[in-house]
């Protein structure tokens, strides 16, 4: 019921002076956060690498040395990244040398040595085979973001399509299906998670990339890659076929 004091169409007030302020303020954070989070990280990085090098490089090459012999003993600088250059030859040096048919004997050579140590065994054996796994490059690599019902049924998580279960794995279990490995991680941090294999029927792949999966699982699904269009119909593009002819 409408009265004389009732309005059908209320007016919208605009925001206020500190409600335009508060929210400068949070756009300018969602703009400068990443950008000082990355540069922040990526310094913090380099003056850990440095830290780490720095001391195994002869002082003559440090750089506030050579400062000091060009422009006086009183000038203090704090120039960042030299470790990071003189550990990048270095690996490089080492990855060239170890191609060779000396460095490969050297490289066996060494690991029998490391077999005989039991504790140092297991833990040139654990590090070896994780720097294997993440630096190494080989055509081991997840093929497909997926969904899959887990920790139980109507409960679904995004996983990572490794390979097909082989072997023991595949051939122990009581099913007739083909069993799939799939790597599902946990958030913010989706290089911790479970190892589980998934009958094939019980996997659906996404159409999404995995980049595009693994920003949706850091970001605890606030980022979702942007839906792609749908492909027209035999009859939609007839249609558009004749409304471009005319």
């Amino acid at each position: 019921m409408s009265t004389p004091f009732h309005d059908d169409h209320p007016i919208h007030r605009k925001p206020g002076f500190f409600a335009r302020l508060r929210s400068n303020f949070f756009t300018g954070i969602v703009v400068i956060a990443p950008v000082g989070l990355t540069v922040w990280l990526i310094w913090t990085v380099i003056g850990w690498v440095d830290s780490f090098v720095m001391p195994f490089v002869p002082r003559v090459y440090h750089p506030e040395i050579f400062f000091q012999r060009w422009f006086g003993e009183d000038t203090s600088i704090n120039i960042r990244g030299v470790g990071v250059i003189f550990f990048l030859l270095f690996t490089m040096l080492t990855g060239w040398i170890a191609k060779g048919l000396i460095g490969r004997s050297f490289i066996r050579w060494s690991e029998r040595q490391v077999d005989r140590m039991p504790v140092v065994r297991s833990i040139y054996s654990g590090l070896k085979q994780l720097a294997e796994t993440v630096f190494a490059q080989s055509e081991r690599s997840f093929e497909k973001a997926c969904l899959v019902e887990y920790p139980r049924r109507g409960i679904w998580a995004i996983g990572f399509i490794s390979t097909d279960a082989k072997g023991e794995i595949a051939s122990r279990p009581d099913t007739m299906e083909k069993l799939v490995s799939v790597f599902v991680p946990t958030t913010p941090n989706p290089t911790s998670g479970f190892l589980l294999y998934f009958p094939a029927s019980d996997v659906i792949e996404l159409d999404m990339t995995i980049e595009d999966a693994a920003k949706l699982v850091i970001s605890a699904g606030l980022v979702y890659p942007p839906e792609k269009a749908a492909e027209p119909t035999p009859i939609e593009e007839a249609r558009e076929k004749r409304l471009g002819k005319h």
